[in-house]
């Protein structure tokens, strides 16, 4: 019972981790997104 419990709580580190991972590329990529757009508009 013990080792079940052990590898919930570890999966659910590994899945809180993941989130938060996945947030941040998220935010580089829509910064990445908003610099282009950017460039785009100055270049007209």
């Amino acid at each position: 019972m013990r080792k079940l419990i052990a590898i919930g709580l570890f999966a659910a580190g590994l899945a809180l981790s993941a989130c938060n991972t996945i947030e941040g590329a998220g935010k580089d990529v829509s910064s990445a997104g908003h610099a282009v757009t950017d460039t785009a508009r100055d270049a007209k």
